[in-house]
């Protein structure tokens, strides 16, 4: 929210383990290592928690329990909430019970290591077509070795089965974990950093984040999809004002470049602006404010260590890159997904960025009139031993997260007494 606030520190678990942030618009060095992590608590016991905030205290409750490593959720004019499984399942929460069995009609993906079932977004005429989008991880037909995010649609009428299942995108090249070229710098197979977040914007256009693969070597190929943000038409085809589009040698589909594993995409409705978190490799996490044609560096401009131990040459201001808003670590915050805040039940909170982390909690900042994140962030569920993967505000006003675990939680929060 604009203007100073005073911020009401949970307990002094956040003060230790508060990981610092930089806005780098401002000419400071990067931020130091953070202090290190305290041990991990107890299992989640049953709740409610009650958090001290800059808006009140906030209670924090889980809406039901028993969810498989859900990624994504959405939010239906009916009042149910769609949770994606990593493994490939959705399932339907209805009145705070979740539906035993997930719904019928999802293909059989690749599951595995972190690869899976990613986002879902809600078409935004969904009351009237019924479509429903979904980012995952597929097998290659031709080639049971090889790999690829695809983005598909299909409809739901509210019952319990998906139908007229259409893939809509592939992203470009295949590649499999024996795929040339080398990878660099210790990282592992080509099984994870597909990245995976997508989102209709207000103009109807579909955007999708593409991770690196671990092949960070093939983020500067303008012709390929791999650390890449897309945008697309809501049919899979390619809007006519993208940056590159009938320029020879260049994916017409890609909207920014630079990406290391994009997995978090929100975009500002108080602003009008695209925003993305950014796993980096151990550390250098980041928040980035996107732009049309816009290329964030990866793999020249990162703060993390490399998984062989180097450290990244950390450069401010190259020539053609873009810095980020805020980077993190090392060690990692692990970002999960962000967002603004919206609603109207935490007037105070109104335009604040939440991040959800999975090592430091939910993690709030104040805004300026631009939408940039300002100060140190305020820290909430930090305390609960939970992987945060997805924030987002409900349609009640309530601020909703998915733990991304094997026995996963969906929690709100809403003002507490």
């Amino acid at each position: 929210m604009i203007g100073n606030k005073v911020l009401a520190v949970a307990s002094a678990w956040a003060l230790a383990a508060a990981l610092p942030a930089v806005a780098l618009a401002q000419a400071a060095p990067p931020p130091a290592a953070a202090p290190a992590r305290p041990a991990p608590p107890p299992a989640l016991g049953a709740g409610p928690w009650t958090y001290q905030t800059h808006a009140g205290p906030v209670r924090a409750e889980i809406v039901v329990r028993g969810l498989d490593h859900p990624w994504g959720m959405a939010f239906a004019p009916d009042g149910a909430i769609l949770v994606t499984e990593r493994l490939g399942r959705v399932r339907v929460i209805r009145n705070g019970v979740l539906d035993p069995a997930p719904l019928a009609g999802f293909p059989d993906i690749f599951n595995t290591g972190i690869a899976g079932l990613n986002d879902i977004v809600l078409h935004p005429d969904f009351a009237r077509n019924r479509l429903v989008y979904f980012a995952y991880s597929a097998n290659n037909p031709d080639n049971a070795e090889q790999q690829a995010l695809q983005v598909a649609r299909a409809r739901w009428d509210g019952g319990g089965a998906l139908t007229n299942w259409e893939v809509i995108f592939t992203a470009s090249p295949w590649y499999g974990a024996n795929d040339a070229p080398t990878r660099c710098c210790g990282q592992g197979p080509a099984f994870g950093s597909f990245g995976g977040r997508i989102l209709f914007d207000p103009d109807g256009y579909l955007y999708v984040t593409s991770g690196d693969r671990n092949y960070g070597e093939l983020v500067a190929d303008p012709g390929n999809h791999i650390g890449k943000i897309l945008r697309l038409n809501a049919d899979g085809s390619v809007p006519a004002g993208n940056p590159w589009v009938g320029m020879a040698g260049h994916a017409p589909e890609v909207w920014s470049t630079g990406h290391r594993n994009p997995l978090g995409l929100t975009y500002n409705t108080l602003t009008g602006q695209l925003w993305e978190s950014e796993f980096g490799p151990r550390g250098g996490d980041e928040v980035n404010r996107i732009q049309r044609g816009g290329d964030y560096g990866w793999m020249s401009v990162t703060q993390g260590f490399h998984y062989n131990g180097a450290q990244q040459e950390f450069v401010r201001n190259r020539p053609g890159k873009i810095d980020p808003v805020l980077a993190f670590g090392p060690p990692s915050l692990n970002p999960g997904n962000l967002a603004f805040y919206d609603g109207a039940l935490f007037p105070q909170w109104r335009g604040d960025l939440f991040l959800a982390s999975f090592t430091q909690g939910l993690l709030r900042y104040d805004t300026d009139v631009s939408g940039t994140p300002v100060g140190e962030p305020e820290h909430m569920l930090h305390d609960l031993g939970q992987r945060w993967r997805d924030v987002r505000t409900g349609p009640d006003g309530a601020l909703y997260l998915i733990s991304d675990m094997a026995d996963g939680v969906l929690l709100k929060i809403t003002p507490g007494e």
